[in-house]
């Protein structure tokens, strides 16, 4: 099958959904360029998807993709937040931060019901899943949409279980990749390895068509990871200066300085491994916290201190999702971005 098969675009070029830092204008502006342009849901409502869904198909006739996290949802854990919380003290502390004021973060709700029946009425060419599937029944309404059935593997035994569930499509996540690690048969992060190494054990471990994520950021990465079998690059980090995305002014400034060069995978701001730049809470408290509560519950108690240290114009509490390699992130239109990977 190929590419204008599988996912109806013109170049190899998928936009990697990054939910907190983009919305539709970033999809549409990737779609009209030719490529799969994504709208994240993870964190918005049913009004939120189908009114983003609805500005991308206004704007583009073009395929486009929506993606879903499949996380189990885990029951709140007063102990473990307090725990968190007394964690967190001094920096409270240092910010004049009232821990009882506090309220819950910005949910990140797995796909359901609900969400299943924005799909049937939307009917967006493609839908792509992270940290695994949803429930069988959920699963096969997403598919009688219509829709290409996307979802994350991590490794060639997540690859595997993907395959034997009907994906048409595996994105292949290398560790270099920005933001939340798609991981879900393990908690071992020991066994995440590198696009080029993960991306040929995959393609030969299934039969289904592989997409590459992870570390690629010029024309040149897009043409290593075809030639070791995949059939589209997945792009994030290359696109979060784009005047397209929401990216705040701290975070472009993070990501064009030299402090992108050093990322790491950490659990301090959601409680789930992720991609981003080192700053100060993830070397003091981090990059792994066994303090940390389990996913999103963490991130509630780190947003004063984000805001808190924001408003002083520091990033050192903000989540800086970036891959390990920025080099091709660039304040430059989203458009130009596809074109310059896809060497047209």
């Amino acid at each position: 099958m190929n590419l204008r098969q599988l996912l109806g675009i013109d170049v190899p070029i998928v936009q990697a959904p990054m939910a907190g830092v983009q919305a539709s204008t970033l999809a549409i502006a990737v779609c009209n360029a030719g490529g799969l342009g994504s709208l994240p849901c993870a964190m918005l409502d049913a009004a939120g998807i189908r009114r983003e869904a609805g500005a991308i198909q206004a704007a583009t006739h073009r395929p486009f993709n929506v993606n879903f996290f499949c996380h189990a949802p885990a029951e709140p854990d007063p102990q473990a937040e307090a725990a968190w919380r007394e964690t967190l003290a001094p920096y409270y502390r240092e910010f004049d931060v009232d821990p009882a004021t506090i309220k819950p973060g910005p949910a990140r709700a797995p796909f359901d019901a609900e969400a299943a029946g924005v799909l049937e009425a939307v009917k967006p060419a493609v839908v792509s899943f992270h940290f695994g599937l949803p429930t069988d029944a959920l699963l096969a309404r997403a598919r009688a949409t219509g829709a290409r059935i996307l979802a994350s593997a991590t490794t060639v035994d997540e690859a595997r279980w993907l395959e034997a569930k009907g994906v048409d499509a595996i994105v292949a996540q290398g560790a270099e990749a920005g933001g939340h690690r798609g991981i879900f048969l393990s908690t071992d992060l020991a066994t995440q390895v590198g696009t080029l190494a993960l991306v040929p054990q995959i393609a030969r471990a299934v039969r289904v068509p592989v997409i590459a994520a992870g570390g690629i950021a010029d024309a040149a990465g897009v043409q290593a990871v075809l030639a070791l079998g995949a059939i589209a690059a997945q792009v994030g980090t290359a696109f979060l200066r784009c005047p397209e995305t929401t990216t705040t002014p701290i975070h472009r400034a993070a990501l064009a300085s030299e402090a992108a060069r050093h990322t790491a995978i950490t659990n301090v701001f959601t409680g789930r491994p992720a991609r981003g730049i080192v700053n100060r809470v993830v070397r003091e408290v981090g990059p792994i916290s066994a303090k940390a509560p389990s996913f999103p519950f963490a991130a509630a108690a780190v947003a004063p201190l984000r805001a808190a240290a924001e408003r002083a114009g520091s990033g050192d509490f903000s989540p800086l999702w970036s891959g390990q390699n920025a080099s091709g992130c660039r304040d430059v239109p989203a458009s130009q971005i596809v074109r310059e990977l896809a060497a047209l």
